[in-house]
Order: C-alpha cells, then structure tokens, then sequence
C-alpha cells in the first residue's frame, strides 16, 4: 500500500513539474511557431483557439483532464497529434536503451567477477587500483563526451561506423556504446563487491575444501548469488538510460524521444515537450514501482518493515 501511495504522489508531482517546467521557458509558443511577422490579430486568435489565453489554473486543469483520457493535444508546429509523434519515436528510444543495458549486464558482471577473483585477500594490488582508477574515471564522464570521443574517433577518423541517424544495424553501434560505458563501470564495481562478499561466505570456503573445480565453483555457486544482488539494478539501469538518453541522441541525431524533445523545447512546442516529459517520468515511476514490489515480495524482512 505505501508503494502505490508514493506511485500516486509521484504521478501527480510529475503532472505538475511537466505542465510548470514547458510553461516557465521564457518565450512566446505562438509566435515561435508562426513566425515573428505574423499580425497580431492572428497571434491572438491562435491562442484563444489553443487555451493558451486562459489563466494559468484552468490550463491546468485543462491539462490533466486531456493526459488522463488520452488526448495529448496537437504539435504547434507540424499539427501532428502529439500521440502520433510518441509512437512513432518511442521504440527507437527504447531499442536503444535496452540494447544498451543488456550490453552493460553481459559485459560489466564477468568483469566485476573476473576483477574479485584476481584481488581476492588483496592479491594483485596494481589490478585492483587500476580497476577502481578506470571504473571510478569511467563512472563520473558524461554520456555526450562519450559520444562525441565515439564519433570523433570511429566515423569522422577511422570512417568505419556512421556518425549520425538510424541508417542500419551498425548505427545502433556508437550510441549504444555511448549509453552502456558508464553503466558497464557502475555494476563491475558493484558486482567485484558482491563477488568478494560471496568468495569469503563459509558455504564458498566449504566448496573449496571439497576441492571443487574452478569453472563449477565460480558459475555454479558464485555467479547466481552474485546476480541476485546485480539483477537488482537492471530495472533501474534502465530507467537511467531512458533518461539519459537525450544527449547522446542528440549528438547521434537519433530518431527518437531524446531528440524531440530538446526540438520541441527549442521550437516552444509545448504539447510535444509536455507528452515526452510524462513520457519519460511516467517509464521510470513504473518500473521504479516494479522493482519495489519485486524486492518486497523477494525480500522478507521488508513485510515485516511494512507491518
């Protein structure tokens, strides 16, 4: 019950900050959209036509009574139903999210593995530092220095992946590999944390007195226990991406969410940029809400907690 309360919460905090957000960008929609020479006579009339000559509270209200039967209104600059233009971006945002999480879970959980088993009892000190050295670097850069380091070094120099738009399989490459660095970082370190915790557990120290054989110890005993911990930031991983998505689009110009909406906020298309903000906020209240009811149900003490 406390979940759904703050799913709520959260849904009509995020109705707000989406309709305060677009309406507090200094700048004139209308105008934006119909050209600085345009009479004013033709100004007003759009704007009465749109509701954006009401007061601000009945354009709230206004705006959450569309949001909630579906209707996202219409781009003031293409005419386009807004919900169109969500459709048709949308799964290209998440392809690229998704893609990238997967290869941020193949990659960083045997490489948290790998670095635990060579620093175990504080073995190979010159790994372990330079481990968390490359990981720590690798964590704090932002995804659009990524993608500009990517298209600098493997379109524009080597010429060998395209640097821009959705044109085949290998545009997915760059900024796929833009979104999934810093993740790829993030979990090693945290999957070499729960990699030692588990090496050093008495069930582990029992295998290995039963002179179990490597592969057998680390994949069939270690590797799952590791997992359950790591899995648990997939759901919010994804989120991330999702939202972090918008940079890294824009540089690759990306057909999707990201992209749109830096265009609809340059272009004061409020309907466009008010729909991708629900979009994205309402992704990662929902996940974010399945995950907590994932680990309440996998997770006894919180029942108790809850009680």
């Amino acid at each position: 019950m406390r979940h759904l309360i703050r799913f709520v919460v959260s849904m009509a905090v995020l109705l707000v900050a989406s309709f305060a957000m677009i309406h507090l960008i200094p700048g004139d929609p209308v105008r934006a959209s119909l050209g600085p020479a345009a009479p004013v006579e033709l100004v007003q009339a759009r704007m009465a036509a749109l509701g954006l000559d009401r007061p601000l509270i009945e354009q709230f209200f206004t705006y959450v009574g569309h949001v909630f039967t579906g209707n996202l209104g219409t781009s003031f600059i293409s005419g386009e139903p807004v919900g169109d233009v969500i459709m048709a971006r949308l799964p290209n945002t998440l392809m690229l999210a998704v893609l990238a999480t997967v290869v941020s879970l193949l990659v960083a959980v045997p490489l948290g593995m790998w670095a635990a088993i060579r620093t175990e009892n504080g073995r190979n000190r010159g790994t372990e530092i330079t481990f968390n050295s490359v990981t720590g670097t690798a964590v704090a850069v932002p995804e659009f220095l990524y993608s500009i380091a990517l298209v600098t070094v493997f379109a524009i120099g080597l010429h060998l992946l395209p640097p821009a738009g959705k044109t085949g399989p290998d545009s997915f490459v760059l900024p796929v590999v833009a979104l999934a660095l810093g993740p790829i970082a993030m979990i090693a370190r945290i999957a070499r944390v729960e990699t030692l915790k588990e090496l050093g557990s008495d069930y582990i120290r029992l295998a290995r007195a039963k002179r179990l054989p490597a592969a057998r110890l680390y994949f069939r005993h270690v590797l799952p226990n590791t997992l359950t911990a790591t899995l648990t930031m997939g759901g919010l991983l994804l989120t991330a991406l999702i939202a972090g998505s918008v940079l890294v689009e824009y540089v690759f110009a990306w057909p999707g969410l990201g992209l749109k909406i830096t265009e609809a906020i340059t272009q004061k298309d409020y309907p466009v940029a008010q729909a991708v903000i629900l979009v994205y906020g309402g992704i990662v209240l929902v996940v974010n809400f399945a995950v907590d009811l994932m680990l309440g149900v996998l997770d006894p003490t919180s029942k108790i907690k809850e009680s």
